[in-house]
């Protein structure tokens, strides 16, 4: 089999988290009853005209920035023309020949380092509506309420060439979309959808092979499994000796295949021309410099900064920055208490573990910052074990209780008293004096032996480094 480059390119579009509609203002809240958040505008009566919505311009002027882009000084919005129930005046107006923004890249890492990937532009478009299919009976129905809510639709450039690339790709989109706050990012519910262009080609060709479009892919996981069945299905037709048929398909997760949806249509197919409604988008200087003042520090940038200035692992850099909220607590708790790692690890693993038990986000966490600093002191302090903190930190995330609280109701704590144990640590070793001639004579692995012995005296309460230390003196001594 000949040897084969994968070409990939991704169109997202990015639901934006404005209160109202992009040209109309009718509210963007979600699962209301069919067709009962409309007016004329969104829903195409004769006669009306649109009014565009400032903020949908500086949300995309946002990720504009973010990604590294031109902003455009004038845009144009224009008709792309094409009939669908869901589309309710016969076309979705969008931009085309002028785009708000364009030129920019997304940075990903990859086994072999940091990859670039260009992007071609960045534009405003309206969503349409719902088609929902009756599963009882040979009926649709259409629900408007989606119709009119604002999309920005992200399109790379061919620069992906692997489903891993594609992966990173996406989820860094998301990321950067999530930390601006212009869109909430959640693929299942549709807030996120990509579409992407994939073809193949003879390695180190030039030329670009036949692409398909594939749609419906509302996780990362589907993502990757139809990208890599469609390149697959692409090679076997190449090397059967066949032409790969520009078309658009659908994925169908259930069986892991792609299914022809129809045709490819091109450009000329939609009728693009300027729309008539809309005057052209004037964006100055001193707008774009409004919008650049308020964009916070960027994913990348602040995985990069925690490596650096909290000695952290990438592994951690990346966990701890997946979302804005978590990188925030996590900075928040290390202001207040100087142990970046130990709160690294917390914050992994006990954090997560409650977040993912109870499905909320960490700003609905019982426990507080400064409540897990708490917690993390006591155990520096010896006040508790390890083992005890992920008690108390259970019962904090249930009660909203403070860890120092807890340990007072329940009358648990380490033992710390150095006099006290050094008294029980004496019986200890008087009681076992075999044991103790023999790790006299080398058998250092019996310290463990009486460690264990009076860990049990105190029901588990002693401070396990300090008894230790007391038992080793002893016996040495």
């Amino acid at each position: 089999m000949k040897a084969y480059d994968t070409v990939i390119g991704l169109e997202v579009h990015a639901q934006l988290l404005t209160r109202t509609k992009i040209f109309c203002g009718c509210s963007t809240k979600a699962g209301l009853s069919p067709n009962t958040n409309t007016c004329p505008v969104c829903t195409g009566m004769p006669g009306v005209l649109p009014v565009l919505n400032r903020k949908v311009v500086d949300f995309g002027i946002m990720l504009g920035l973010a990604t590294g882009c031109r902003i455009a000084s004038r845009c144009i919005f224009a008709r792309k023309n094409y009939f669908y129930p869901d589309l309710p005046k016969g076309y979705q107006i969008t931009q085309y020949e002028h785009p708000l923004c364009e030129g920019g890249e997304i940075l990903i890492e990859t086994g072999q380092g940091i990859k670039r990937i260009g992007i071609t532009r960045i534009h405003m478009e309206e969503d349409a509506g719902k088609t929902i299919h009756d599963e009882k009976a040979p009926s649709s129905y259409v629900d408007y309420n989606r119709s009119g809510v604002p999309l920005l639709e992200i399109v790379s450039e061919p620069d992906i060439t692997s489903t891993d690339e594609a992966v990173a790709y996406l989820r860094e989109l998301r990321q950067i979309l999530m930390y601006l706050g212009v869109c909430d990012g959640n693929m299942e519910e549709g807030s996120l959808r990509c579409d992407a262009n994939v073809s193949v080609k003879p390695a180190g060709s030039s030329r670009y092979g036949t692409r398909t479009e594939l749609k419906n892919m509302n996780s990362f996981r589907n993502v990757q499994r139809a990208l890599q069945y469609e390149i697959e299905r692409h090679i076997e037709i190449r090397e059967s000796g066949g032409e790969v048929v520009q078309e658009t398909l659908l994925w169908d997760p259930s069986r892991g295949v792609t299914v022809s949806m129809r045709s490819k249509e091109e450009s000329h197919d939609y009728r693009y021309f300027p729309e008539p409604d809309l005057v052209p988008l004037e964006i100055d200087a001193a707008w774009i410099d409004g919008v650049r003042s308020g964009l916070p520090e960027l994913p990348f940038a602040r995985r990069k900064r925690f490596i650096g200035q909290y000695g952290l692992p990438a592994y951690d850099a990346g966990v701890l920055t997946q979302t804005k909220t978590v990188a925030d607590y996590y900075e928040e708790c290390v202001r207040l208490l100087d142990r970046p790692k130990e709160i690294s690890n917390w914050i992994m693993t006990e954090v997560m573990r409650v977040l993912n038990e109870q499905g909320i986000a960490i700003t609905g966490l019982n426990v507080s910052p400064e409540m897990l600093t708490g917690l993390i002191a006591l155990i520096d302090r010896g006040s508790i074990s390890g083992s005890m903190a992920k008690e108390v930190f259970a019962e904090m995330a249930a009660t909203g209780d403070s860890a120092g609280s807890i340990v007072e109701k329940r009358g648990i704590g380490q033992i710390s008293d150095e006099a006290e144990l050094r008294s029980l640590a004496r019986e200890i070793i008087d009681a076992y004096p075999d044991e103790a001639g023999r790790y006299r004579s080398g058998k250092a692995g019996l310290l463990g032996f009486f460690v264990g012995k009076l860990m049990k005296a105190t029901r588990g309460e002693a401070n396990p480094k300090l008894a230790s230390r007391i038992i080793k003196e002893l016996l040495e001594g």
